[in-house]
């Protein structure tokens, strides 16, 4: 068997394990310069070392902070962030707990951490200056919304039982938002939810949460939204401070649907959050504060159910006994009632007896009788006697004095209508003109040049055309008022005249 020619990459050795490709490979591909990620590490490991004192006091003010077994936190100003460990024996040294937003002066060494390819802070010893500015910044904000009444409980709206609608404010690409979809559809998938997009970090993110809560207040009955969700992810000081800002934290105590807020993690609390309706710590804390439990309530359902199944058996049970007591007694209250009925009635039958109303009746029919006979006679007799001569001769005279009365009155009618008449008025040369259909002529503007009229007199009529020249006169001063006529006084009747039913 003839033997294969010598292969170097598949040469074992110190320097070339199997799996790696050998550091120069001539022509196989890969540059004799390429270095490893080990090689890569350990030059910037070295590279920091020779670069940077091997202690190094860093003015800054702390991100954020957990406290372990070591104190893992970062330090930050406007610009930059560094990540940074403190260990246990060297964090028992320090005379406080340190929280986000001290301004503190670290004292320590820069150090490249090759297993996870990290540059940290090795903190050896901390000294405490002072809040930082954001923190101071946050603090002065808070007093002075707290000042004009924006956290009090007293404003806060009531959050409904059992909402139809919410909306969620957070950005689309968050966790947070997952997190409250979940919870949701876990708890109660019933409930519309609607999501406004925002952006939550940044200098574009107050006006866009702002523009959120203002639509989300004005659209509130239209859309029937019962409650709002404001929620995001944790972070920073910096990354959460849009929810600091006064002209959100307004928008926030406006808005006039009831607000969940859920901002950060649990140990942050930003101040949109204390002027919300209600904090939550996270953001599936705000969707189980809202969303009732379907399952709780099934089994308070079950539980009011079995409860007035109970209730009703106890309630037909008390009805029932009281029903057969009553009907017992209704029993023996109506034979009572008609034992005493039927005695009554038999003492009245003895009565009847005794009494006869039989011959009462027959007499008392008989005197009717003779009463109605006598009656008739004497009303036969009245009739026959009576005189209504005098009567019908009071009648006569009445009649005709009323009228004669009346004939006076319209005689003296007559005679005034005869003084105020048309034909009195055509009488004393004056004239009344008429068009050809017999409309009565007041003014020369109702009358135009060809047509035909018709003038009356007082002894006859003429027709005539109207030619040109008609010409109005000028305005008469308005005829003076006739005295008031007197008024004819009627003679008092006769007190000696009888009248007619006297």
């Amino acid at each position: 068997m003839a033997r294969l020619p010598f292969d170097p990459s598949k040469a074992r050795g110190p320097d070339n394990p199997p799996g790696n490709p050998p550091k120069n490979s001539g022509g196989g591909g890969v540059p004799p310069d390429a270095l490893t990620v080990t090689q890569l590490a350990g030059a910037i490991e070295g590279a920091l070392a020779k670069g940077l004192p091997t202690r190094i006091k860093l003015v800054a003010e702390i991100g954020s902070f957990t406290d372990r077994t070591h104190w893992y936190f970062n330090l930050k100003d406007e610009n930059a962030t560094i990540d940074c460990v403190m260990f246990r024996s060297a964090a028992r040294a320090v005379g406080f707990t340190p929280a986000r937003g001290d301004r503190i002066l670290a004292t320590g060494r820069v150090q490249f951490y090759t297993p996870s390819g990290r540059t940290q802070f090795y903190v050896e010893r901390i000294e405490q200056i002072g809040a930082g500015p954001l923190e101071a910044r946050y603090r002065a904000l808070f007093e002075q919304l707290k000042a004009e009444g924006y956290f009090d409980p007293d404003r806060k709206q009531p959050l409904p039982s059992f909402p139809r609608h919410i909306a969620i404010i957070t950005s689309k690409t968050g966790a947070a938002l997952q997190d409250v979809l979940d919870t949701l559809r876990r708890r109660c998938p019933a409930i519309d939810i609607t999501l406004i997009d925002v952006t939550v970090q940044g200098e574009r993110a107050a006006p866009s949460i702002i523009r959120a809560l203002d639509f989300v207040s004005d659209a509130r009955e239209r859309h029937a939204i019962d409650a709002v969700i404001l929620t995001r992810g944790g972070g920073s000081l910096e990354d959460l401070w849009a929810f600091n800002e006064r002209e959100v934290v307004l928008a926030v105590a406006r808005c006039k649907v009831p607000i969940v807020a859920a901002i950060g993690h649990e140990t942050d609390t930003t101040l949109s959050e204390l002027a919300a309706d209600e904090r939550a710590a996270t953001p599936t804390q705000a969707a189980m504060r809202l969303s009732p439990d379907r399952a709780a309530l099934s089994e308070q359902i079950t539980a009011l159910r079995a409860r007035i199944a109970l209730s009703l058996r106890r309630s037909l049970s008390e009805r029932a006994r009281s029903l057969h007591h009553g009907a017992r007694h209704a029993r023996s209250a109506i034979t009572s009632r008609i034992a005493r009925d039927r005695l009554r009635i038999e003492r009245m039958q003895s009565r009847l007896a005794r009494l006869r109303p039989e011959a009462q009746h027959a007499a008392r029919a008989a005197r009717l009788h003779h009463l109605e006979d006598r009656l008739h006679r004497i009303t036969r007799h009245r009739l026959r006697t009576l005189d209504v001569a005098p009567l019908r001769m009071r009648l006569t005279r009445a009649i005709r004095n009323r009228f004669s009365r009346e004939n006076d009155a319209l005689d003296a009618l007559e005679r005034e209508l005869v003084v105020i008449g048309p034909a009195r008025v055509l009488a004393r040369g004056y004239s009344i003109t008429t068009d050809a259909d017999g409309k009565l002529i007041r003014s020369v503007a109702n009358v135009s040049t060809g047509d035909l009229l018709r003038t009356r007199l007082t002894d006859g009529s003429i027709t005539s055309t109207v030619g040109e020249g008609a010409h109005a006169l000028p305005p008469q001063p308005p005829p003076a008022p006739a005295p008031p006529r007197k008024r004819r006084r009627r003679n008092p009747p006769d007190p000696n005249q009888p009248g007619l039913f006297s």
